[in-house]
């Protein structure tokens, strides 16, 4: 059974750091392709960064440079790690993962879905 499960949101200040976890069950996280997605109130949802299985890595133009995607094989988990955090990067995360593709990781292909972990960021 395939399961994706986030932890590790929670409330910063602005120019904190988060590390969202994705424990994954049902396949194996180093052969498809991985991602985190987070979705504010109001707007749609949007991809943040993605990981294929070669661990080439895409992302977002608005976490260049402070966002980073990772995972651990041994724990099946994957992880993002959020520095320099913007009142802007509030919302809630998802983990999402693409089970037909390990490579040409695309946004609009993810279909398996965590249920989501929520990011507060404060001024």
């Amino acid at each position: 059974q395939v399961q994706l499960v986030e932890s590790g949101g929670g409330s910063v200040q602005a120019g904190g750091s988060l590390r969202l976890s994705c424990a994954v069950s049902g396949f194996p996280v180093s052969t498809y392709c991985m991602g985190w997605f987070r979705q504010a109130p109001g707007k749609l949802r949007e991809g943040v960064m993605l990981l294929d299985s070669a661990g080439g890595t895409r992302f977002a133009d608005s976490v260049k440079g402070r966002f980073a995607i990772s995972r651990d094989n041994a724990k099946n988990t994957l992880y993002l790690l959020m520095n320099s955090l913007k009142p802007e990067d509030a919302g809630m995360y998802y983990c999402a993962a693409d089970l037909i593709r390990g490579s040409y990781c695309a946004y609009e292909l993810f279909g398996y879905w965590g249920q989501g972990t929520q990011v507060t960021v404060s001024s």
